[in-house]
């Protein structure tokens, strides 16, 4: 069975996680940016270092975005919620080799400090390549 890993991080992370995966077997990927926020609500810390691709004045890097939720409709909020610009990759393994490759992600990545990112992990039933019909781990 193939699993598919969600990683989301920090922006200048990037190439350090590419790495850290390319060197386990691992060069292909889907990489988007993204906006989100986890448990510290978009608060950016101003004693982390988020690398040159953050502005030096932290808080414009950070986007002001009205919270589209059901909850924002019907109730009043007192502020915007802040959205902090992250890297999300998509990456499609077999199952046996998860473990390792989130290791090596979290290696990449940890810094200890709040925004360090998130790993999900989930179940590919099916993974065909287009061109050539091939399936699952030889898609892959």
């Amino acid at each position: 069975m193939m699993k598919e890993l969600t990683i989301i991080i920090r922006r200048h992370m990037l190439a350090a996680t590419k790495k850290a995966l390319e060197e386990l077997g691992y060069p292909s990927m889907t990489i988007q940016s993204v906006d989100g926020r986890g448990k510290q609500k978009g608060v950016v810390n101003k004693n982390v270092d988020y690398g040159d691709e953050m502005a030096d004045d932290l808080s414009s890097a950070v986007k002001l975005v009205p919270t589209p939720s059901v909850y924002a409709l019907e109730h009043k909020l007192s502020k915007p919620v802040l959205y902090v610009p992250k890297k999300m990759l998509t990456v499609v393994i077999p199952e046996g080799l998860v473990e390792g490759a989130v290791k090596a992600v979290i290696t990449a990545n940890q810094t200890g400090s709040p925004g360090d990112g998130k790993i999900f992990v989930s179940p590919v039933e099916l993974s065909v390549t287009v061109r050539t019909g091939e399936r699952n781990a030889e898609a892959v």
